[in-house]
């Protein structure tokens, strides 16, 4: 195929030293060491699974492309969506050669893209496990079989590929696989009229039609969503015809319609329900179809959703999801802090979500909310070197609660080497290495500058930014806007809802007072030059939760700039950190430590400590004044536990 590539014309480059660390990290250690796993040759323990599935073999993913490829036989190993392993990480490649070019990992991805081609069917169809083993099974089980969803992360790294790399394959395969759901799919009664029980091509499909043009794309993505839950029985008459005790997946035929957003139409779902990222990944193909059909139903959805989300069921963490069961949302203010489920995807996928709200309206909560995935939910479900994950991610956890309460058994205290569902390790890193996407939004005749990330970045009107800083430990940023032509535009910075009330701007060496208009300052440029300081209140700060969120009553959590603390057994004498209480007054000691956890800025916390109990006393007895000692409480960026020696956490404190 005769490419059309055209680069992207805006460009971006890290400088920030905090994320250029996370940005080689990929490259270096997590590329190469996912890409061993899902060929089979890591030495990896994935006995230790969140979702007790009992898979403690290899990936084989790369094995099932070449089955299905016809270059090796055998059969299909894995999850239905077991491709999308390999998907994640052919786009988190992509992005990464966009600020580190590698050429011995381009060849690696070239001949990944001609066996993902080799594997395709003519008719554009491929998901490994029906093409082979379940050929007759194709689109017949959609509540299970993530079909589309599958072919939703290709699409992507697809479209990834060929806007990093001008590749034409790659982009042949994702419209072939496009071409064969706009013909299986929609209202024509030959036509499925159905969609995937895992929401995913929608937000696919929208990509797809940014670099095609092609309206049949952004059709498909709409029609998706407009027809989920017009038929709740959908996936019940599609299970019955194809088998009841035919699961491709155990146990998902029993979870309830909301689990699957699937119980009523969009417009008619009022609150977020379900499947954490299932919501989010639906929530984000909302926002993506809204951007360009202005259909007013979806973007009342995405307010509705986003609200329900970010007000009721959210952590402080920006992790959602409060329960294993099902690695769902409950129900408003259900957020308990040990055995919630906060799955790293989920995280990921509201940094998704954040994102193409952004786009939509130029409001700060959304990039106060991807601040907050990217320093913290997201963020801690990878290790400091690169090769161990959390799925989940509590917000207070002990080794012996995990090991010995069944209720607890998902949490874990270490990560670990990799899982049998596997989608968190690559989602994480595609976040990574895109990061330079999440900095800026251009609306109109307005740049927007909403994440505090250092980076060089240049526009398409050949106006330059260089933003210097050292986010997230300090809060002071320099933006130095060269504008050769003289264009004029407006400068939007985002005042973060931390900083309200304490901070300071100024323009070419003058301080200024702007009044805020919906979380940002506008500053109009007409200059070849101009300089921007922002001081924004890196003070420590204890929060408190909503007093109906009942886990979280009388306890504070410590929150700097953008970073949420969590005390940990490691800093601290014992595993009993519920003895520690901490007075809202406290004194703290702020500390940078350049040796620590690759460079962090702790806190020394002024607490009282209550003394234990004897193990032989009667457990139950008449209250009596506690007696505590003065304590010092060490504090660490909640992203940064579980790197050192295994032991309990916390970031709820007892008052």
């Amino acid at each position: 195929m005769q490419t059309l590539f055209k680069p992207k014309l805006n460009h971006v480059d890290i400088t920030s030293k905090f994320w250029s660390h996370y940005q080689q990290l990929v490259v270096k250690e997590v590329l190469p060491y996912q890409w061993s796993v899902m060929n089979d040759e890591a030495s990896v323990d994935i006995s230790e699974d969140p979702q007790n599935n009992g898979i403690n073999k290899n990936s084989h993913a790369i094995a099932n492309l070449k089955i299905a490829a016809g270059q090796q036989k055998g059969h299909h190993y894995g999850f239905p969506f077991q491709d999308t392993d390999v998907y994640k990480w052919l786009e988190a490649a992509a992005y990464s050669f966009s600020y580190q070019p590698n050429n011995d990992l381009k060849t690696i991805t070239d001949t990944l893209v001609s066996l993902i081609a080799d594997a395709q069917e003519d008719n554009g169809y491929l998901s490994t496990l029906f093409q082979i083993d379940e050929p007759q099974r194709k689109f017949k089980r959609l509540q299970q079989s993530h079909e589309l969803y599958t072919m939703g992360h290709y699409i992507e790294a697809g479209v990834a590929y060929y806007q990093v790399t001008g590749s034409g394959k790659a982009l042949t395969i994702a419209t072939k696989m496009a071409d064969c759901i706009c013909r299986n799919f929609g209202a024509d009664p030959d036509q499925i009229h159905g969609y995937d029980g895992h929401p995913e091509i929608e937000l696919a499909l929208v990509k797809l039609y940014e670099v095609t043009n092609d309206q049949r794309y952004l059709d498909m993505a709409h029609y998706f969503l407009v027809e989920r839950g017009t038929d709740p029985d959908f996936f019940d008459k599609q299970n019955i015809a194809d088998g009841l005790e035919r699961d491709l997946i155990p146990n998902m035929r029993d979870m309830p319609r909301t689990y699957y957003q699937a119980d009523k139409p969009i417009k008619d779902q009022q609150t977020a329900e379900g499947h954490a990222v299932r919501v989010v990944y639906l929530c984000t193909g909302m926002a993506s179809v809204a951007l360009y059909t202005h259909d007013q139903t979806l973007l009342d959805a995405c307010h509705r959703f986003w609200n329900d989300i970010v007000k009721r069921r959210m952590y402080i963490t920006g992790n959602i999801g409060s329960t294993t069961t099902g690695e769902s949302l409950t129900y408003d203010y259900d957020l308990p802090n040990d055995t919630m489920y906060g799955e790293t995807c989920a995280s990921v996928g509201m940094a998704f979500f954040a994102k193409k709200m952004l786009q939509l309206e130029s409001k700060g909560e959304y990039a106060d909310i991807l601040e907050k995935e990217l320093f913290n939910g997201s963020l801690s479900g990878m290790s400091l070197d690169g090769k161990h994950f959390f799925y989940v991610n509590p917000l207070e956890a002990d080794p012996k609660a995990s090991a010995l309460n069944p209720g607890k058994s998902h949490v874990l205290t270490h990560r670990a080497d990799w899982f049998g569902c596997a989608c968190c390790p690559a989602n994480l890193a595609r976040l990574i290495t895109s990061l330079s996407d999440y900095l800026y939004t251009e609306k109109d005749n307005t740049i927007l500058a909403h994440q505090f990330i250092a980076n060089k970045a240049a526009f398409n009107n050949k106006v330059s930014i260089n933003q210097k800083s050292d986010f997230p430990w300090s809060g002071d940023v320099l933006f130095e806007i060269t504008n050769p032509e003289n264009c004029e535009f407006r400068f939007g910075i985002r005042i973060p809802q931390w900083s309200l009330g304490n901070y300071q701007l100024s323009i070419n060496g003058h301080l200024a007072s702007i009044s805020i208009d919906d979380g940002f300052v506008y500053i109009p440029v007409n200059e070849s030059k101009m300089t921007i300081t922002l001081s924004l209140d890196m003070s420590v700060k204890f929060m408190a939760a909503s007093n109906r969120i009942v886990a979280d009553q009388n306890k504070i959590a410590v929150q700097r700039g953008p970073v949420i603390y969590c005390a940990e057994e490691a800093d601290n004498h014992t595993s009993q950190l519920g003895l520690y209480h901490v007075s809202p007054k406290a004194n703290v000691l702020v500390k940078k430590e350049p040796t620590l956890l690759n460079g962090v800025t702790t806190l020394d916390v002024s607490a009282q400590e209550e003394e234990l109990t004897n193990a032989d006393d009667n457990p139950y007895q008449p209250l009596t004044s506690e007696k505590t000692i003065p304590a010092n409480l060490r504090l660490i960026p909640y992203y940064a536990w579980a790197n050192r020696t295994e032991g309990a956490m916390r970031v709820w404190l007892n008052r």
